[in-house]
């Protein structure tokens, strides 16, 4: 197994909200694209060649959530500048960064939703 995950969703109400925080928080653009045979949107956030991704996802059977699984955006090499935006893009940090040595950072954070999202810095970045 190259990738213990290969694919997420994050439940969005408001598709266009959701994903201008994450493309605000994480300064990057997510690919809009509609589901095959339904009703699905999705914002893809952008992968390398050989990464696991996932989208924002809005539509039937999508329901925000602050409890349960929680997924980790990496965050390598700016944990600190993406928290700086959460609350300006809407959302709020639930934990702030924590050293979790010898594993790098981590962060908490509801986004425009009400999803706990988690970010993740390695020690290298």
């Amino acid at each position: 197994m190259q990738n213990a995950i290969n694919w997420f969703d994050i439940p969005a109400i408001d598709f266009e909200r959701a994903v201008k925080f994450y493309e605000t928080i994480l300064g990057v653009t997510l690919q809009r694209a509609l589901s095959p045979g339904s009703n699905t949107m999705n914002g893809i956030f952008p992968v390398d060649s050989n990464g696991s991704t996932g989208a924002v996802c809005a539509g039937e059977g999508y329901a925000p959530s602050a409890d349960g699984s929680i997924i980790y955006l990496n965050a390598d090499g700016q944990l600190d500048a993406i928290l700086s935006r959460v609350e300006a893009a809407g959302g709020r940090i639930l934990r702030p960064k924590i050293d979790i040595d010898p594993f790098g950072h981590f962060a908490w954070l509801i986004d425009t939703e009400g999803n706990r999202v988690g970010l993740h810095a390695s020690p290298t970045a």
